[in-house]
């Protein structure tokens, strides 16, 4: 007790420090200028010094995205197939690329990368594709990605009963589970963009299992899906009439790929008009395939080639006058491409003189010419072609000792599409003021595929071909491919193309494939296999504020959500010490 006493007795005892009591004793002595004076340097020396540490914080830190944040996109049509076996629209295929994943998946740059997949081999022989699966693949619900759901729904997609648009990429591959982990698919043939096919989505088969090819369509998982993607489906609303209105999503946070901004909803709407409306009422924040023209809101343009290329394709079995070289190259020189882009694209498009879209969107270089339909008529003239009375061009050749005359007549017909409508009409304007009769022909998309394009029933034929972003112009230019179902619709002949188009189907070396595909187009440039006018590009609005946005080439319009787990909303400031994987720890 005594030492307790002694204890409080020395706390409560008054000490004083040397330096404190000189302090105190000098500052008595102030003025109220003095204390000022203090103050104000004191307020400068704690800025300062605030100011340092900030720099050296910022010097030494980096920013990086941060989870977080909501973001909305529009989209023109209703999803009725969010399943990747049979997603057909373009709205479909938009969320099933958002709620579903593959063993592989595409990066902007058009490299293949694992997505559910840990690795993959292909033998010498490329025949054999061998795949493990990653450990921590899950689906939405919590359970494992298995080799037997991948076996699944490769298999379904190959029944032509479920008549899925994918079943010609697995045609003749057979796919085995070999264990708890492995896939491996075996090829009839060699066939270099084999890879693409495995960004296929993979369904879950404990749930999809039990249903049959004919209730595949009509199943309630086709609107309420789930996936193994970056986006998990929380809610849909739909409207009076059960139509799904808007997709609610969430962030997986059990993916392979958890993406940083938090929550995603989706909206459709009727047509574009509609569309453009909710951007500019800022209903949503985003949409893609829209005339920035049309928007008022201050939107941040992203734009990237599209896999397509558009033009007129020539039936020489019609109409024989496409059979002579100079006609072929006297409409193409008339074509003010320029012109066409702009009006048709409002400049968002690039000019081709071939089958392969170019590989950036700054490559094109034409320029609108007052000359070219001269030049166009000089072609004409030295190939033995004269005006006629009418303006119309005539070339008389004597057959059997009989004189045949023949007109510079012919149909250009097109799809109702508003689009390529007005490209037909722009390009029949060029040729008849080149000295040709055409006549348009319109027809709606259904009708134009099966009275026209499919028994071949065209003069003239204003189309576009998606050749995707590792293009593969076989199906397009391939002799074999003229009649349908091929979609060699220009019903072009090279034994030399042929030849090349077919090392390019089972050249692997990128670069090697490249170099086919590049003399193969340039030998239907110079045979003018078609009439070629431009490759669009893609164009997508998003707000300013959303960052790690990045498109290569896009083959369709649902590509723009391939790195969509890198956009980012919000960062924040860490040192470079914290930036690591903690799991690359335990490997």
């Amino acid at each position: 007790m005594e030492f307790f006493r002694a204890f409080m007795r020395a706390l409560q005892r008054r000490r004083t420090l040397p330096f404190f009591e000189t302090f105190r004793s000098y500052t008595a002595r102030f003025t109220p200028l003095d204390w000022f004076v203090v103050s104000v340097l004191s307020i400068v020396m704690a800025l300062s010094a605030a100011t340092m540490v900030a720099g050296v914080s910022l010097a030494l830190t980096t920013e990086i995205p941060s989870r977080g944040g909501s973001y909305s996109e529009g989209i023109v049509g209703s999803p009725r197939f969010v399943n990747p076996v049979l997603a057909v629209s373009e709205t479909d295929r938009d969320l099933t690329m958002l709620i579903f994943s593959g063993l592989m998946r595409m990066n902007p740059d058009g490299t293949l990368v694992p997505d559910l997949a840990e690795s993959y081999k292909i033998s010498e022989d490329l025949l054999t594709y061998t795949f493990v699966l990653k450990e921590d693949a899950r689906f939405h619900d919590g359970s494992n990605v298995t080799p037997e759901d991948v076996v699944f729904t490769v298999r379904a997609a190959q029944n032509p009963d479920i008549k899925s648009p994918r079943r010609a990429d697995w045609e003749g591959v057979a796919v085995v589970a070999t264990d708890n982990r492995t896939i491996v698919f075996t090829l009839g043939e060699p066939y270099a963009l084999f890879l693409e096919n495995t960004s296929l989505g993979i369904l879950p088969k404990k749930l999809w299992g039990n249903i049959t090819p004919e209730e595949f369509p009509f199943t309630t998982l086709n609107t309420n899906p789930v996936g193994s993607g970056p986006y998990d489906v929380t809610s849909v609303r739909e409207n009076s009439s059960g139509i799904p209105v808007e997709f609610t999503l969430r962030a997986f946070e059990g993916g392979v790929r958890v993406p940083y901004i938090t929550n995603f909803t989706v909206r459709f709407y009727t047509n574009e008009e509609e569309l453009v409306g909710a951007l500019n009422r800022g209903e949503v924040r985003a949409g893609s395939s829209i005339n920035p023209a049309a928007i008022t809101r201050d939107v941040e343009i992203h734009e990237a080639i599209f896999g397509r290329v558009f033009g007129v394709f020539l039936n020489q079995n019609q109409n024989t006058l496409f059979a002579e070289s100079a006609v072929r190259e006297a409409l193409q020189v008339s074509l003010d491409k320029k012109q066409i882009i702009d009006t048709v694209l409002g400049g968002y498009g690039s000019a081709i003189d071939g089958p392969l879209p170019p590989q950036t969107k700054d490559a094109s270089s034409e320029t609108s010419s007052s000359s070219r339909i001269e030049e166009a008529r000089e072609i004409l003239r030295d190939s033995g072609w004269k005006e006629g009375e009418d303006g119309i061009f005539e070339k008389t050749k004597t057959v059997k000792n009989k004189k045949e005359t023949t007109r510079l007549a012919f149909s250009l017909t097109t799809s109702n599409n508003p689009e390529l409508k007005q490209a037909a009409e722009l390009t029949a304007e060029a040729w008849k003021n080149l000295g040709a009769e055409v006549t348009l022909k319109f027809f709606e998309q259904n009708d134009l595929t099966i009275e026209v394009i499919r028994p071949r029933e065209y003069d003239a034929l204003l189309f576009g071909e998606v050749v995707g972003r590792n293009p593969d112009l076989f199906a397009f230019w391939h002799s074999s491919q003229k009649n349908d179902p091929g979609l060699n619709i220009a019903l072009y002949a090279n034994s030399d193309v042929d030849k090349k188009l077919e090392k390019a189907r089972t050249e692997h070396d990128s670069k090697l494939r490249r170099k086919n595909l590049e003399e193969a187009a340039e030998e239907i440039r110079a045979d003018f296999g078609a009439l070629f006018l431009y490759a669009p590009h893609f164009v997508y609005l998003a707000p300013r504020e959303v960052a790690g946005v990045t498109f290569g080439t896009i083959a369709v319009p649902s590509d723009r959500f391939d790195s969509v787990h890198e956009w980012y909303l919000s960062t924040e400031r860490v040192w470079p010490i914290f930036m690591f994987d903690i799991k690359n720890l335990f490997k």
